[in-house]
C-alpha cells in the first residue's frame, strides 16, 4: 500500500508538470522507478503502460480547450510512432545509455534558448516541415530508449522553432498516446515473442504502475486549462528552466555526483 501512495503522487505530480508544459512524465516517472532499482527496460515498459491512461486523459482535456494544432499532429503522429517502436526494440536488445550525455548536451543548450527567448520579443511563427520529422523520430525512439523524452525532445524543439506554446505542448500531449501506445505493444510482442530475454514477471511492477496510472489521471483534467491561462512567456520560462534542471539532474547522474 505504502508503494502505490508513492507512486500515485509521483504521477500526480509527473502528470501535473506534464500536461501544463508538454514534458517531464515519463523522465520524473522513470528516474523514480530507477532510484528504487527497477531497471532500465521494465521502467520504461511501466512508464508507458500508465501513459496509455495518463495521455489519453490528458490529451482529451487539450482537445476539449482547442490547444491542438491538427496539421502538425499529422505531420509528427506518425513518425514518433515509428521512432518508438524503434526505441522499444532497441532497448530490449542493447543498452541505449550510452546516447545520455548527447541527449543531455541538446536539452541543456534548448532549455537555455527558451529561457533567453522568453525575454525577447520574438513572434511565434510555423514551424517548418522540415524539421518535425526528424523530431517526432527522436523523441519517438529517445521516449522508449530512455523511459521518457518525447516531450523534452519534440516540445523544446518546437517552441526553439517558433512554434506557438499553447499549440505545441497540446498538439505534444495529444500525439503522445499514439506514440505511447505502439511503444507498448513493441514491448508486449518482445515479451511474447521470446526476444526480451531479461524481461522477468511483468507483476513485478504492478503496484507501481497502478499507482502511476491513478495519479497522472487525477493531475490529467488540468493540462487544458493551465496551457490555455498561463501567459505565452512563462510557459517558455517555466519549459526552459525545467529543462535546463532535468539536464543538470541527468549531467549529476553520470558524472557520479548523484
Amino acid at each position: 500500500m505504502q508503494e502505490f501512495l508513492l507512486f500515485a503522487l509521483v504521477g500526480f505530480l509527473a502528470q501535473a508538470v506534464d500536461g501544463a508544459l508538454g514534458m517531464a512524465y515519463g523522465v520524473i516517472s522513470s528516474t523514480t522507478l530507477l532510484a528504487f532499482g527497477v531497471s532500465p527496460a521494465h521502467a520504461s515498459a511501466a512508464v508507458h503502460a500508465a501513459e496509455l491512461f495518463t495521455t489519453a486523459a490528458s490529451g482529451s482535456a487539450h482537445l476539449y480547450h482547442r490547444n491542438i494544432d491538427w496539421r502538425l499532429f499529422r505531420r509528427l503522429a506518425p513518425f514518433g510512432v515509428l521512432g518508438g517502436c524503434a526505441g522499444a526494440y532497441v532497448l530490449t536488445s542493447v543498452d541505449a545509455g550510452v546516447m545520455k550525455p548527447f541527449v543531455t548536451s541538446y536539452l541543456a543548450l534548448v532549455g537555455v534558448w527558451l529561457v533567453i527567448r522568453s525575454f525577447r520579443k520574438i513572434p511565434s511563427r510555423p514551424v517548418s516541415g522540415r524539421i518535425v520529422a526528424p523530431l517526432g523520430a527522436a523523441g519517438g525512439f529517445l521516449d522508449a530508449a530512455g523511459g521518457g523524452g518525447w516531450g523534452p525532445i519534440v516540445t523544446t524543439g518546437l517552441l526553439g522553432a517558433g512554434g506557438a506554446p499553447r499549440y505545441v505542448i497540446g498538439t505534444v500531449n495529444a500525439s503522445e498516446f499514439l506514440i505511447t501506445l505502439s511503444v507498448s505493444l513493441t514491448f508486449l510482442f518482445a515479451l511474447l515473442s521470446g526476444h526480451w530475454e531479461e524481461a522477468g514477471e511483468w507483476t513485478d511492477n504492478l503496484s507501481a504502475v497502478i499507482g502511476l496510472v491513478v495519479g497522472g489521471l487525477f493531475a490529467a483534467p488540468l493540462a487544458g486549462v493551465m496551457v490555455k491561462t498561463i501567459q505565452e512567456t512563462v510557459l517558455l520560462r517555466l519549459v526552459g528552466i525545467l529543462i535546463v534542471l532535468l539536464a543538470g539532474w541527468q549531467t549529476a547522474q553520470l558524472t557520479g555526483i548523484l
